[in-house]
Parts: C-alpha cells; structure tokens; sequence
C-alpha cells in the first residue's frame, strides 16, 4: 500500500528542507510525533537510526536508506511481517516549494497493516505536510514560533 501527500509552502527550499530533515525536532512542531529518539549524532545521513513514538501506532525504529541533501530522504522500518518506506522530499516549483511524504507499507502483513490503519496514515501525513507548510512559512517571514510550539494546521 502507498500513501502521499504533497503541499506547497511558501518559503525557500533550503529553509523547508532544514526543517523537514531534522527530525529530532519534529515533535516541537507536529501533533503526530509524541517523541524522537535520534540513536546516532549529527545531521541524517545513510544508515542513521531514529525511535519514534506517535500517538495509536507501535514504537518504530526508522533507518535512513537513501539522502539526497537538500532534496529527498528515505527511512526503512521493520516488523515481523512489515516493511514500511518513509519517503521525503522537497521540489522547487514556480508556485513554491513543494514537500511530499510517502509511506509505503510492503510484506506480507504490510498490506493488512495498510488498509487497517489508511485512515490514520493519510491522517498523520496530512497534518504533518500543514504543520510544516506553517512552521516553514512562519520562520521564513522571520516570525519564529515559541520554542515548543506546535504548528498545526489551519
């Protein structure tokens, strides 16, 4: 199963980008991530490793597969049974700068996981793709949020 989300964000690419791929701090600005544990140091990179917690799904260990700087990351994580692809990635486009999330679930319960849990899938990366359009567009007109806040979407 295969889900994506796209939305365009009116700020420079590298600023969508910084945002996007430190992951550490996605809990300061989506509702989705309860926590973020970075298993390794520094910025991502192939084979770098991340626990994360969201609200109503089972804690996953992600590992980085594929960097593109300033472009595209790719995460793996797996489960008895699943295999479930996390994709990243950031466009320049003449309306803006456009960042799409895939989820991609794969393995033999992964299309059993895919269609139980495709309502909070398509959820969490909807809020996700707004609340970074919002933390994007808020830094990149030199308004930053307060420290914690999370931006969701309107």
């Amino acid at each position: 199963m295969r889900f994506d989300h796209s939305v365009t964000v009116q700020a420079p690419p590298e600023r969508v980008w910084a945002i996007f791929s430190d992951v550490a701090k996605w809990p300061e600005w989506t509702s989705t991530i309860d926590s973020v544990e970075r298993l390794d140091e520094g910025r991502i990179h192939v084979g770098a490793k991340t626990r994360i917690r969201q609200p109503k799904l089972p804690v996953a260990i992600w590992e980085v597969t594929e960097v593109v700087e300033g472009e595209y990351f790719e995460w793996v994580s797996r489960a008895p049974g699943i295999r479930t692809i996390g994709g990243h990635r950031v466009t320049v486009t003449p309306e803006g700068t456009v960042a799409t999330s895939t989820i991609i679930q794969e393995g033999p319960i992964g299309w059993v996981f895919g269609k139980l849990y495709a309502g909070l899938t398509r959820r969490y990366i909807a809020i996700e793709g707004e609340s970074l359009k919002k933390i994007s567009e808020q830094t990149s007109s030199g308004t930053d949020p307060e420290p914690g806040h999370r931006a969701e979407p309107a």
